[in-house]
């Protein structure tokens, strides 16, 4: 059952209590974007039902066939929906490892979630994408070494460009962010910035982008942690907002290891 408007306003500020008191030292998550100007809400989630909103999200990338990966990373995982579940409040990502035969012929290792505002099939339209605004998440990561994500890329599915809002290789205790791009030749490039150590899998955090035409800019639990300004850098094409828990990079988990949860309590998309 979905709350009503008094339940959901006592709920956000009960969240904004815990973000303050779990963000470990680093700030808690401002009311809305972190930049002048006049914001209205366009997209959110508090997953606060009891299944995935399916006129919101699809729960694999555009190239669906009966689950997905990502080849190009080498990852891991083949993302089925019966890895994808909401309750309590939240969403949740799992990843166990079980042996999954992909359409693509393939067996993985691993099965996982993830989900998209983009297709449901190659063909299909996406449920949503954007160009600009002020995009975050309240995730908490697993303390498990995976691969987990909250990134945008072009409703095209060609990349670069690419928007990294957060990304976790190889440690839980620092984040990555990242653009990606290409130069004049066609050469990719990106520009990466990290913050840390913190320990994130202790509490949900509050990852952030500020994309404008003129400026990308990134945030961790409110606060500034990467600019990037150069005009070629900045995207300007509609994008899918994503998020998912791959495996396998930068290398196979330790056999000890045979599951992993990313949580993800709420996603909303600010723009002019």
């Amino acid at each position: 059952m979905r709350a009503g408007p008094a339940r959901r306003a006592w709920q956000a500020v009960a969240a904004s209590l815990l973000l303050l008191v779990t963000a470990c030292g680093t700030g808690s998550a401002p009311p809305g974007p972190p930049a002048a100007g006049t914001w209205r809400l366009v997209f959110h989630d508090d997953f606060n039902g009891s299944k995935l909103d399916t006129e919101r999200w699809v729960t694999c990338y555009d190239w669906n066939k009966a689950g997905c990966t990502n080849r190009g990373n080498n990852e891991a995982q083949w993302y089925l929906p019966s890895q994808v579940s909401v309750g309590k409040g939240a969403l949740t990502l799992n990843a166990e490892r079980r042996s999954t035969r992909g359409s693509d012929g393939r067996t993985y290792p691993w099965t996982s979630g993830m989900i998209s505002t983009g297709r449901d099939h190659w063909d299909g339209r996406p449920r949503r994408t954007f160009t600009y605004g002020y995009f975050e998440a309240a995730i908490r990561i697993p303390p498990e070494s995976m691969f987990p994500a909250f990134w945008m890329m072009p409703a095209s599915r060609y990349t670069p460009p690419e928007l990294d809002i957060m990304e976790f290789i190889g440690t839980t205790q620092r984040v990555f962010m990242y653009v990606h791009w290409r130069d004049p030749e066609g050469a990719e490039q990106r520009v990466r910035g990290t913050y840390g150590p913190v320990d994130f899998p202790a509490g949900y955090h509050v990852f952030g982008l500020l994309w404008e035409a003129d400026e990308l800019t990134w945030y961790v639990d409110g606060i500034k942690r990467l600019r990037v300004t150069q005009a070629d850098r900045i995207p300007h094409v509609a994008m899918e907002v994503l998020v998912n828990l791959a495996v396998g990079v930068p290398g196979p988990p330790p056999p000890s290891v045979d599951s992993a949860q990313m949580r993800v309590d709420w996603v909303r998309v600010w723009q002019h």
